[in-house]
């Protein structure tokens, strides 16, 4: 069902496709410890029965109707504390392609992709293997709901049920990598500025006025922007500007 990718340089040349597992980032990371994937593999299923978010949320997903994959790079020109341009690169790439089919689709900080008011249809994880303290690799996971259109959790969407159209996944798969790749030569070429700005262009609430939820007590504030390791920068109404980290904010609907 999936092929080697021929629109590619470097990503997908490798595609490893297992009918189910339990997740693709944690055979991704089993592969690469063993020596059996490189940079650009991929790791793609039909059936993921335990994806992973961020937070430690499962990811819900039937069988054959979205795409659950992982892909395998090697930033080594990054340092280590620059994990926050590569989450930007890859969260613009996946936001870029979706795009084409869902204009006013954004990303919700850090890493999701939503419609406002309508729900979440993507997510994407991020997991690293270090070699002392610099980066080996870097496996990134990714979720799309694509043709789905019925889920349990009332915050979930897909690109399906927003369109009202069904999705090729074997061809939307190498619309996104050839996305994301291009993303991540930007990266590697030194745009940081640029990636950082789009990301920013396209961010959900970014400096609207909203309600969030810190330490179980709503705060009212808006986005102002990003610290250099991806924190949130919110403006409270009395113009204190706090930063929160992943596990320490959460937005209104989601």
């Amino acid at each position: 069902m999936y092929k080697i990718l021929a629109n590619t340089i470097f990503l997908g040349k490798d595609v490893f496709f297992l009918p189910e597992c339990h997740s693709t980032n944690d055979i991704a990371m089993q592969g690469l410890r063993q020596g059996n994937l490189k940079e650009g593999s991929i790791v793609i299923t039909d059936c993921q029965t335990q994806g992973k978010g961020l937070r430690g949320n499962t990811w819900e997903t039937n069988p054959g109707e979205n795409l659950t994959f992982s892909l395998v790079l090697r930033p080594k020109f990054l340092d280590i504390t620059d994990q926050v341009f590569l989450n930007m690169a890859i969260a613009n790439a996946i936001r870029r392609c979706i795009s084409k089919y869902i204009p006013q689709i954004q990303v919700k900080w850090p890493n999701d992709l939503v419609l406002a008011h309508r729900g979440k249809l993507g997510g994407i994880l991020i997991e690293n293997i270090l070699s002392g303290t610099s980066w080996d690799f870097a496996v990134v996971g990714i979720g799309l709901n694509v043709n789905q259109r019925k889920f349990d959790a009332p915050q979930a969407t897909s690109m399906s049920l927003l369109t009202q159209k069904e999705f090729a996944l074997p061809n939307l798969l190498q619309e996104l990598i050839h996305h994301v790749e291009s993303a991540y030569f930007a990266l590697k070429n030194g745009f940081k500025e640029e990636i950082t700005q789009e990301y920013l262009d396209h961010l959900y609430l970014y400096k609207d006025l909203a309600r969030y939820t810190v330490d179980q007590q709503e705060v009212e504030g808006k986005i102002v922007g990003l610290s250099n390791s991806g924190d949130l920068y919110l403006e409270l109404l009395d113009g204190t500007l706090k930063s929160f980290g992943i596990k320490e904010i959460r937005f209104p609907n989601f």
